[in-house]
């Protein structure tokens, strides 16, 4: 069965987290546990207190299970994001974060937030992030050319939002240049 247009359009945010779990991260894992086989590949063996490294998902699971704890990705930090708010807000250009980023900091943080240092302070930075690319998303699509757009250096999370925007204005550009001047 096909999905009517409307829903065709872009993919909602869990469909995005869900991607995002094939991520690797590591853990301090609190169990022993041998080489194990999925679909989707094979991880371990999981010594404590040896870091291991395995798919967001199978950390999340172990997690919510109190027999791991994650690791946060280098740029889960306040310093790092503090950095990338700096250049977000004093220069034109989308600043380079991980391509996933916005679902894996939501799910760390979901899940494990006891172990993210300042956690609190990481949500707010996160959220005034995303605030600055938006804007900026907002000005790069009011200066919308039917032959070329180009905003580097955005993120799944942020693609997916300006999407159905960016379809129909396309189509409305396209159709535009297409009918002829009346003269």
């Amino acid at each position: 069965m096909a999905l009517p247009q409307s829903l065709r359009t872009s993919v909602t945010p869990l469909e995005l987290e869900l991607i995002a779990s094939e991520h690797l991260i590591e853990i301090v894992p609190l169990i022993t546990m041998e080489k194990t086989a999925f679909i989707s590949g094979a991880y371990g063996p999981l010594r404590p207190p040896a870091k291991c490294r395995i798919p967001l998902w199978m950390a999340t699971n172990l997690k919510l299970k109190k027999k791991c704890h994650i690791v946060p990705p280098e740029w889960l930090s306040v310093d790092f994001l503090q950095e990338q708010l700096t250049r977000e807000t004093s220069r034109p250009e989308f600043s380079r974060l991980p391509f996933r980023f916005a679902e894996i900091a939501k799910v760390i943080l979901d899940v494990a937030s006891d172990d993210v240092q300042n956690a609190d302070k990481i949500k707010s930075l996160l959220k005034d992030l995303r605030e600055a690319r938006q804007a900026k998303s907002r000005d790069g699509l009011q200066k919308l050319d039917h032959s070329e757009l180009s905003l580097p250096n955005l993120c799944s999370m942020e693609i997916n939002e300006i999407r159905p925007f960016f379809i129909q204005s396309m189509g409305i550009l396209t159709q535009l240049v297409r009918e002829p001047s009346a003269e």
